[in-house]
């Protein structure tokens, strides 16, 4: 029997990995402009918080928006519409002339970027059966990964070479080759031609009577939000969502403004920091699927994994006594490898709980929710920071977030274990 169906699934991974390694890259461009820019433009710290408000706010109607059309329209066609948006938006960020420019295309870039989960995720509980979700999605979630790292080591690069402008420019247009590849080589596993019929059996080996795909039917917001399922979903998101939010918007500046990092060059410590993030994803995605091929329920597994990394986060609260750049980069090192983890068994409980013609949907919910938190904890941060930036004292500022950062997932995952304690699977 030929072998290259039977691992198409793994293609599918390598596909929503690249989509999301490009999406991260594109929004990770201006963190690392961040001081060019605020000198060509005078921006102040909430400057700087308005236009990472702007994008997350964007975002967050984005996840909601995208996340019901695709349970419509589909993956394929979803994912294509979606980076296509974005990627003309990452790159219009050369033309802006001000904050506001700025801020309209960051609205537009967040719009576009929401669509890549709730696709990637409805791609998953399409393509693989619940054993393998937690690893597939923590394989592809390492694509968030990567792009920090590649954006590093090359923004820097063609800033110092061509400058600012073009690095928006050439990071966007990366989005319309891998668009080249999905329309030629992306299909839902019953209409794609020559996958196996052992593949097929293999990838619906659990699924259920109503665990349909695209569906004309449909389920309506009222219906989701009447269940405890969904909030634990909502609350899950939004406690820890915005966490990776500043990781990835304001580290570089943390080491900038603490350890005096030139963010002119390519920084191997913010490489080093994502690169272990790498491994977080795709190890908390593994783990979970580990103790469910040991025969563990499928909720006890992913509940367990998180509450593991819920706790493996809470050293970053001792970021203030790291005694050089490396000591700084351990601790957030980690603390970024546990969020990815989480992130990892966190979409997967949206098909854990939910049939897959919903799926998009409560992704999409979510997303909206940690969005929220995105936009209200980017304030917070700019607030607290232009305080003791006042004061001198920036770094307290910094601690003051990180012990936020520290507990968010414990309180994640707290709302999660009572408002669903055996993630029971709802019928819709």
């Amino acid at each position: 029997m030929n072998s290259k169906p039977k691992i198409f699934r793994w293609t599918v991974v390598i596909l929503l990995f690249t989509a999301t390694t490009i999406n991260y890259l594109d929004r990770q461009v201006i963190g690392l402009l961040k001081p060019t820019l605020e000198r060509t433009f005078s921006w102040s710290e909430k400057d700087y918080s308005y236009i990472v408000m702007a994008f997350t706010a964007a975002y967050a109607l984005g996840y909601l928006v995208f996340g019901r059309i695709i349970d419509k329209i589909g993956t394929k066609i979803g994912l294509a519409v979606s980076i296509s948006i974005w990627s003309i938006a990452a790159m219009g960020h050369a033309l802006a002339s001000s904050t506001f420019g700025f801020a309209f295309w960051r609205v537009i870039l967040g719009a576009g970027e929401a669509g890549n989960f709730p696709a990637s995720i409805k791609t998953v509980a399409e393509w693989f059966p619940k054993k393998d979700r937690a690893l597939a999605t923590g394989i592809f979630n390492a694509g968030t990964n990567i792009g920090a790292v590649v954006a590093p080591l090359c923004v820097p690069w063609i800033l110092g070479v061509y400058g600012w402008e073009m690095a928006f420019i050439l990071t966007g247009a990366v989005g319309f080759v891998w668009l080249v590849f999905w329309w030629i080589m992306y299909e839902r596993p019953e209409r794609k031609k020559g996958i196996s019929q052992e593949e097929l059996a293999y990838i619906n080996s659990d699924v259920e009577s109503d665990d349909t795909g695209e569906s004309d039917e449909g389920v309506s917001w009222a219906k989701l939000f009447s269940l405890r399922q969904t909030w634990a979903y909502i609350l899950g998101k939004f406690f820890s969502d915005p966490i990776w939010w500043f990781f990835l918007f304001w580290i570089p500046s943390y080491f900038s403004d603490i350890f005096d990092l030139d963010l002119k060059k390519p920084s191997i410590h913010i490489a080093v920091l994502y690169v272990i993030a790498t491994i977080g994803s795709v190890g908390g995605g593994y783990l979970s699927g580990y103790f469910i091929k040991k025969g563990w329920p499928i909720y006890k597994a992913r509940k367990a994994t998180m509450l593991l990394v819920a706790f493996a986060v809470m050293p970053i609260m001792a970021a203030k006594y790291a005694p050089s750049i490396w000591w700084a980069v351990t601790l957030i090192s980690i603390a970024c490898a546990a969020h990815q983890a989480w992130s990892a068994n966190m979409f997967t409980t949206a098909s854990d709980m939910f049939p897959k013609k919903a799926v998009s949907s409560v992704v999409g919910i979510g997303g909206l929710a940690g969005s929220i938190g995105g936009v209200l904890f980017p304030w917070l941060v700019g607030f607290i920071l232009d305080k003791f930036e006042l004061a001198g004292n920036i770094g307290a500022g910094y601690n003051i977030i990180f012990i936020i950062c520290g507990l968010a997932y414990l309180v994640a995952w707290l709302c999660m274990h009572f408002l669903a304690p055996k993630m029971t699977k709802v019928k819709l």
